[in-house]
């Protein structure tokens, strides 16, 4: 035994090296503790994990043939043509794996109670009966040691008694020296004599030997005891670390073999081939398929007509009129359609980018952009469609004839006196912004009249091909429209509004323009919103003299005292079943299961056109929203 020993450096410690040990022996219990609940722990997880994949292969196996080959295939399927599923193959893959590894966990958990905590138990077992063999020998030892000091005391007291008795026969001896029996008292006296002193021998042999036997005691089995007790103590520090290094083996084994688990369901995941999967699905749901055939005109039952447009004087100024207003339209939706474009290549770009080098950032947030950049094109593109097929039918039905040309600067306007209207003759009044008055000539018109005057303002400016925004951004700058949202074209387009009113605003703050399509506005100015907010945060106003965009957060909406009573509803509700975020002003946000009362009126509800619906939600806003998030309450 190399190093200080405990028998050289604590003598007389045996009680003391012997409660070090009962304090090892107590860290063998606790860490033997300490892997029963771990072994607990393992086994609690693994059978919660086979419950769990047990319960996902049976959802696997109800859902398989859906996400592989659809709810109605046209073709029949196989277990085969299922396997050849890539996803379902990494879906098994996945499951077979947690429940591998829970098997692993009830190994490692077998592995950890026999190979550990039951051989922990043996050697805490085992050192306990050497301890107490060791200490049984030192008990013996202490009583051999102390017999020797009794046998010393003794024969000391032996010794002293024999003195005594000594001195008592001399004084008997004394007192007899006349008498008759003082030859006995002097006998007696010789033999006590002779007892003492073998006393005194006796005495100083134990003295001798209790001095020996406390030497040895404590030079030679003392130091013995106590060494063989560290060593008993290194040897039991020495089996712990090797028992607890062989549980380290094992553990790190066990995350071996779920690494192999992970790095197979990894190399599965690996194989995912989406064109394989769809290529399936294709397969299994190949349908005979004729595009619907187109609509044609058809002529009221009771009364005789033909598909010829009609090109007569009044339907020719109303078509020349929507022309007019379809192509300025058209005009205004190009920059914003090649914007969206450019928007939507440029996100592509970027999203391959990210998608080729993940370090770059996440690709979530870009994908979701131009997804988002990418309908909104489809939905203007749509409009496009239906503006240049307006188009496209009214100049084959006027050809070149499209009116003077000059049309009227008409705005809404209510009506406190009774107002003839230049069309049809009859009063306008009210100040619920029924009609309109053209501010060049002065000319007063119903809404619904609007379209039916000839462009031929006398005071109005000869009308141009050319674009709106061109020629405004040429002239001031400040009339571009900001991009409208898609469902800004839903009425626009498919139907005229024959009704325009505009919400007056206040201004919370001064604000200077950065560019020329802005518009310098001051704190308290009060406003018109002209374009309501789209989502791009900005809205466009008039001060009475111009007209620009101006931040949403910049306007205090107030209440109009001129415009009508509130849409009323129509006692029909809806239901969402998607969320939707509104997008515009003009749009209405919905929740799953929140229920919308439609509004009524024939433009109102169902009717309001282009897929969009109308509805009052229960604060009482009124917006629209695609009709294709709801259903019937």
């Amino acid at each position: 035994m190399s190093g200080q020993t405990y028998g050289q450096a604590l003598p007389d410690q045996v009680d003391r090296i012997s409660s070090l040990f009962d304090a090892h022996l107590h860290v063998f219990v606790e860490v033997r503790e300490l892997y029963r609940d771990r072994i607990a722990l393992e086994r609690e997880y693994a059978a919660k994990l086979q419950v769990l994949t047990k319960r996902a292969t049976e959802k696997r196996t109800k859902l398989v043939s859906t996400f592989v080959v659809g709810d109605e295939p046209t073709k029949a399927s196989s277990e085969a043509i299922l396997a050849q599923n890539t996803l379902n193959a990494a879906f098994k893959e996945i499951i077979s794996s947690m429940a591998n590894t829970a098997q692993d966990h009830v190994n490692l958990a077998d592995a950890l109670n026999n190979q550990v905590a039951d051989v922990l138990k043996g050697v805490e077992r085992k050192n306990e009966e050497l301890k107490k063999k060791e200490m049984v020998f030192f008990q013996r030892l202490l009583t051999e040691r102390d017999r020797a000091y009794g046998d010393r005391l003794k024969a000391k007291q032996k010794y002293d008694d024999e003195c005594s008795e000594v001195e008592s026969a001399r004084q008997k001896q004394v007192r007899a020296a006349d008498d008759r029996h003082a030859d006995r008292a002097a006998k007696q006296a010789e033999q006590q004599r002779t007892d003492m002193l073998n006393s005194k021998n006796v005495y100083l042999i134990s003295t001798a030997i209790a001095n020996n036997v406390k030497a040895k005691f404590y030079d030679e089995d003392l130091p013995a005891l106590e060494d063989q007790f560290q060593i008993l103590q290194s040897r039991l520090v020495a089996r712990f670390a090797k028992i607890l290094a062989h549980s380290v083996a094992l553990q790190t084994g066990h995350l071996d073999t779920l690494k192999a688990r992970l790095g197979g369901v990894e190399a599965v995941l690996g194989q995912v081939d989406p064109a394989k999967d769809q290529d399936i699905f294709i397969e299994h749901n190949i349908r005979p398929f004729t595009a619907p055939s187109d609509w044609k005109f058809e002529p009221c039952v009771n009364h005789y007509d033909t598909e010829v447009m009609s090109v007569e004087p009044a339907p020719k100024v109303f078509l020349q009129n929507k022309l007019s207003r379809s192509r300025a339209k058209l005009q205004e939706l190009g920059p914003v359609l090649d914007s969206k474009r450019r928007e939507q290549d440029q996100l592509l770009k970027l999203f391959m980018a990210y998608d080729a080098d993940h370090s770059l950032g996440n690709t979530d947030d870009i994908s979701e952009n131009y997804l988002d950049a990418n309908h909104q094109v489809k939905s203007y593109l749509t409009s496009e469609c239906i503006l240049k097929t307006e188009m496209e039918v009214i100049s084959a039905a006027i050809g070149d004839d499209e009116g003077e040309q000059q049309p009227h600067s008409f705005k809404s306007s209510s009506f406190s006196i009774p107002t003839q209207c230049g069309y049809c003759k009859s009063s306008i009044w009210g100040l619920s912004k029924q009609g309109k008055t053209c501010k060049a000539c002065n000319l007063s018109v119903h809404s619904k009249c609007e379209l039916k005057v000839p462009a031929d303002c006398k005071h109005g400016r000869k009308s141009s091909t050319v674009s709106r925004s061109s020629t405004t951004t040429s002239h001031s700058g400040i009339d571009r429209v900001p991009p409208p949202t898609p469902s800004a074209f839903a009425h626009s387009v498919a139907e005229e509004q024959y009704e325009e009113s505009y919400q007056s605003a206040r201004m919370l703050f001064d604000f200077t323009p950065t560019s020329e399509f802005e518009l310098q506005v001051v704190e308290g100015t009060s406003v018109q919103v002209l374009e309501p907010d789209d989502g791009s945060g900005w809205v466009k106003v008039s001060d009475g003299q111009n007209a620009g965009l101006v931040p949403a957060s910049y306007v205090e909406y107030e209440e109009d005292a001129a415009s009508g009573a509130s849409q009323e509803g129509s006692g029909q509700h809806v239901r969402g079943i998607y969320a939707y975020e509104a997008r515009g002003a003009d749009e209405l946000g919905l929740s799953e299961g929140e229920l919308v009362e439609l509004t009524s009126g024939p433009n109102g509800g169902q009717n309001y056109g282009d897929g969009w619906w109308e509805g009052i939600n229960s604060t009482g806003r009124n917006g629209i929203f695609p009709s294709n998030y709801v259903e019937m309450a």
